[in-house]
């Protein structure tokens, strides 16, 4: 396809009536009159060769190429947006706005607290937001990214991007603090005999992954979409549940748990921010990503990169393995 040959407006009607599935009002949201919207829908019918908008009564329902195109379209758009917004400088003190990255609570709590922080300080009108990734963040990453600054991923999930590193971590497993079978360590038979809470899907995790390697399959019991709520999936029950060992460090005060050293040599945690090559250039994700490295660079001389673990439980004081 010439691109240079393609009217550019044509996608925003596309946007509008695949999402308005009505001719008047998708013309009334880009500003366009009713006939020159009939038009447009005219022109994108001829180019797609399909119908996009079926006539069923009195509405119209999408095609079956109309559902595929509705969120291709809208990426589309917001790519176009974030394209034609880049600037040349950035004055991060005076600028006024919105960074959106995608995280999983674990990197929002550790990394992202101490970046608002930070952002907080140097550029007091920047506006920082955190959206929960998709599951289908594996398959469908380019068009996500594309819709957003970055992603807040550790390595081992996507590849192909490019990205900051910013801190490392290490796993640690979580047991009940008053476990009937488990004392001051964890062993491997724990691991394969015991039920299990964990993140979403067993081997979301590259170390979770590593089990399967040791001929270990977790016997799930609860499933959960955020790293916080397994501390409270564990209390009191006889369950094991992975938690990297900076968010263990927030997320046990407020249950009765401890955590212990996994049995096995558990791939460590390397955290970064990935983002769509269509920022690369941009004087404004140049300062954010900046701030990032600088930021991990912080968390680095602290936590789990001093290599002492804790093992805690509600309203005790930690010690040291």
């Amino acid at each position: 396809m010439n691109l240079s040959r393609l009217d550019l407006n044509l996608v925003l009607a596309l946007r509008a009536l695949l999402e308005e599935r009505n001719v008047t009002r998708a013309g009334e949201r880009v500003g366009l009159s009713q006939p020159a919207m009939s038009a447009a829908l005219s022109r994108l019918r001829r180019h797609f060769d399909d119908e996009l908008l079926a006539r069923t009564g009195n509405s119209y329902e999408l095609t079956p190429l109309g559902v595929a195109l509705r969120d291709r379209s809208a990426t589309a758009c917001d790519l176009l947006e974030r394209v034609f917004s880049s600037q040349a400088d950035f004055e991060p003190a005076v600028e006024t706005r919105e960074f959106t990255l995608l995280a999983a609570d674990y990197g929002a709590a550790v990394f992202g607290a101490a970046l608002a922080r930070a952002l907080h300080q140097e550029a007091p009108s920047i506006r920082l937001t955190f959206q929960h990734p998709a599951p289908s963040v594996e398959e469908n990453t380019a068009a996500l990214l594309s819709t957003v600054d970055g992603l807040l991923m550790p390595h081992g999930v996507i590849d192909g991007f490019p990205y900051v590193d910013l801190h490392q971590d290490r796993w640690l497993c979580m047991v009940a603090d008053d476990h009937p079978e488990i004392g001051g360590e964890l062993t491997l038979d724990h691991l394969a005999r015991l039920p299990w809470a964990v993140y979403q899907r067993p081997y979301d995790a590259p170390a979770a992954r590593q089990l399967s390697m040791l001929g270990i399959s977790p016997r799930v019991e609860v499933s959960v979409q955020t790293f916080q709520l397994l501390p409270h999936m564990v209390e009191g029950t006889r369950r094991i549940a992975m938690i990297q060992e900076r968010l263990a460090r927030k997320a046990v005060r407020s249950a009765a748990v401890r955590v212990l050293p996994c049995p096995f040599e558990a791939v460590p945690v390397q955290e970064a921010m990935w983002w769509h090559p269509v920022h690369t250039q941009d004087a404004a994700h140049i300062w954010l990503r900046q701030k990032a490295t600088e930021v991990g660079a912080t968390l680095k001389g602290h936590g789990p990169d001093d290599g002492v673990s804790v093992v805690q439980g509600a309203g005790r004081a930690p010690g040291l393995l």
